[in-house]
């Protein structure tokens, strides 16, 4: 299929805003149908960003294709749906000073350790300096080769382990509980891992080299496989259930099948993909490209559509809530907390410096950047 009669096949979607006087009404609390929520978190007179943020101009309400979008999630009973929180704005707390560019960062939801990944080492701060200025790192794990640099990071659900990719031709998996330390180097055959992915029961990890992907058996410390893939298209990677996706300069999503490695799926977008990740759920996924555009495809129907922000960036970073009910996207120095979704606007923030890379806690309660020489920690206020 060309790429223009692929274009032409994704519905429009706009990220809006709320207005701000809305944001002032308490939320209810208690159980909610799932129809009820949906009708709520759409205003009658949606309001879009105008030419400069914060300053909104009227629209008409959001078009059939939103409606088609909020549709397609499976109907719940009534009882089940508990409607989810969203945090309405945030807190910057912290700075945590690494000293070099944090390619990679990482929060733990139960202990709130935050590891900073750069070159030569990752430095590990506790919840004690979350809410603190420069204040001196817990630990600093030092790479065998000083010249390294980590590029890539993943913290196991547990919050216990952390594998890490880089320069070097190995993945490095830590234990980080009682005192962080190497449990092993897993000798790669790349060399420069750009991405990492994790399954969901962390047992199977999936690291991106250019030109193919190596899946790991993390259980056992083994290669499973080496699969190849396009050799521009092996920028980014994520995996959701028996799928997983590769993406990056070729302007080419692929879908592979994780059980017999045939390619399943190849959507043709443009201009480059910078990120790849998925909700909770495991139904949709969400591409981050140049233009700041964010691509949403579900992973069993044909349904695609595109948020449209028109923005060229040189880094695009997506994150997705452990609770599904917003996701983040860093664009260069902005930060964006988007409704999931409705799509809304929750919040914007501006750091002074691009954001190479961010990441949520899996309590929700923290999300921290990392930058030029920096980390920045956010409390998510609700």
């Amino acid at each position: 299929m060309s790429r223009e009669k692929e274009e032409a096949l994704f519905s429009i979607l706009h990220i809006y805003d709320e207005p701000e006087e809305r944001r002032n009404v308490p939320e209810s609390s208690g159980i909610s149908s799932q129809h009820e929520h949906q009708a709520q978190s759409q205003p009658e007179g949606v309001f879009l960003p105008g030419p400069e943020f914060g300053r909104p101009c009227p629209l008409p309400p959001p078009r059939e294709e939103v409606w088609s979008f909020l549709g397609a999630m499976p109907p719940v009973p009534d009882e089940a749906v508990v409607r989810q929180r969203v945090p309405w704005r945030c807190w910057k707390v912290g700075r945590l000073r690494h000293g070099k560019k944090v390619h990679a960062v990482a929060i733990s939801g139960s202990t709130h350790h935050v590891y900073a990944c750069g070159h030569g080492y990752i430095k590990v701060w506790d919840e004690s300096a979350l809410h603190a200025c420069n204040k001196a790192p817990q630990a600093q794990l030092d790479l065998q080769d000083h010249q390294n640099c980590v590029l890539a990071c993943k913290l196991f659900p547990d919050g216990q382990r952390l594998i890490t990719g880089a320069l070097s031709r190995n993945l490095t998996l830590w234990d980080l509980a009682p005192t962080p330390r190497v449990r092993a180097q897993l000798a790669s055959t790349g060399p420069m891992c750009y991405s990492l992915a994790l399954s969901s029961n962390a047992q199977i990890c999936l690291a991106c080299f250019k030109g193919f992907v190596e899946i790991w058996d993390l259980q056992n410390q083994i290669l499973i496989t080496k699969h190849e893939v396009p050799e521009y298209g092996s920028r980014c990677v994520d995996i959701a259930g028996s799928k997983f996706w590769t993406g990056g300069e070729d302007t080419r999503l692929y879908s592979w099948d994780l059980r017999c490695y045939q390619r399943l799926q190849q959507h043709e977008l443009r201009p480059e993909i910078l990120s790849i990740t998925h909700d909770p759920s495991e139904e949709w996924v969400l591409v981050g490209l140049r233009t700041s555009n964010i691509i949403i495809l579900h992973t069993h129907r044909r349904e695609k559509f595109k948020a449209v922000l028109h923005k060229y960036v040189n880094h695009h970073n997506l994150q997705f809530a452990s609770c599904g009910s917003y996701f983040v996207t860093a664009l260069d120095e902005a930060i964006h907390c988007i409704a999931a979704p409705s799509l809304q606007r929750l919040f914007q923030v501006e750091e002074p410096t691009d954001v190479l890379c961010c990441d949520v806690s899996s309590d929700n309660q923290y999300l921290v950047t990392g930058s030029e020489n920096s980390a920045t920690v956010y409390q998510l206020l609700y």
